[in-house]
């Protein structure tokens, strides 16, 4: 029984989907489609860059959306592979618009215009230089929330990543993020900052929220073909009510992604096919459990190698 997820932010390189891009008249026309929505070509920051333009938090999430989706859609109407078999779908973080749209909860170019809007709003929820992410390696869950309620007249920090055991990224402001890196220190528990320019996943977005909500109450979900599970509950999303109201709570709550693998797998799934940029998921998932089947699917090589 296999599962679909799909990558978040930090999986994007210059020239990704080339491959398809070039081969497949499916993906030409939906860079198109992509760069028409948005009213600038999208298509050639992501194939031609410059890097730091394409890294940029509103241009990265709707980049690796259409990467994502563009690979999908070429495995499902080329190499007929039917998804309807798939038990769930989901994604980390501006994934799981990957996962929604895929699975038809929300068509193409409402998808990519939504995620334009989201990174723009959360790249601007805070100051530039104010916020920040730390990863923290080597620790579980409960042992850093530990450390962050003991500290909590010293500073404030949210976990926004609960990933696997062993990686969990926390985000706040970066004079506590400093403060905390001492507290590790001493603890001798490993950690680093990560290159973003924002802290995501906390109550620190609380702007990015307000923008949100106003646009995604505008928008009629469709029900969709598979299910999903969400980055908020961990659970099965059971009405479109919910998924508006879980996407909205997304961008201040952490993303559960270590509990989303293993209620998968508690649910029957030995296969996991990572489809989009990069293999980050399939390394948290390997993490996980060790015992499943791990496919990413990034090059046509990638699905002719597939085994469902």
């Amino acid at each position: 029984m296999f599962s679909v997820i799909f990558p978040g932010q930090g999986s994007q390189i210059v020239g990704m989907g080339k491959e398809f891009f070039d081969k497949y008249d499916l993906v030409k026309n939906l860079f198109k489609e992509a760069d028409d929505t948005l009213g600038f070509s999208l298509s050639k920051l992501i194939l031609e860059g410059p890097k730091e333009e394409l890294n940029l938090t509103k241009n990265t999430q709707p980049a690796i959306f259409l990467i994502s989706f563009s690979i999908f859609n070429v495995m499902k109407n080329e190499f007929d592979i039917d998804f309807d078999k798939a038990k769930y779908f989901a994604g980390h973080s501006l994934g799981e618009y990957s996962a929604l749209s895929s699975a038809g909860y929300l068509n193409f170019s409402e998808t990519i215009k939504l995620l334009r809007i989201r990174g723009d709003a959360m790249q601007n929820s805070v100051p530039n230089g104010e916020g920040g992410m730390l990863a923290i390696l080597g620790s579980k869950i409960e042992a850093i929330e530990k450390i962050l309620s003991d500290n909590k007249k010293d500073f404030h920090m949210e976990v926004a990543n609960d990933n696997s055991d062993g990686q969990i990224v926390v985000s706040g402001k970066n004079k506590d993020l400093e403060k905390l890196i001492l507290v590790l220190k001493s603890l001798n528990i490993k950690n680093i900052k990560l290159p973003v320019s924002a802290p995501f996943h906390c109550k620190l977005m609380n702007k990015a929220t307000a923008v949100m909500k106003k646009e995604i109450e505008k928008i009629n979900f469709l029900n969709g073909s598979n299910t999903l599970i969400s980055n908020v509950s961990a659970e099965v999303i059971s009405s479109t009510d919910e998924l508006k109201r879980l996407l909205i709570d997304q961008i201040e709550n952490r993303v559960r992604w270590r509990e989303i693998v293993l209620k998968m797998i508690n649910n029957g799934v030995n296969h996991f096919i990572e489809i989009g940029p990069g293999k980050v998921l399939s390394g948290l998932v390997k993490r996980i459990n060790n015992n499943v089947n791990i496919s990413t699917i990034n090059s046509e090589t990638n699905i002719k190698d597939l085994k469902i």
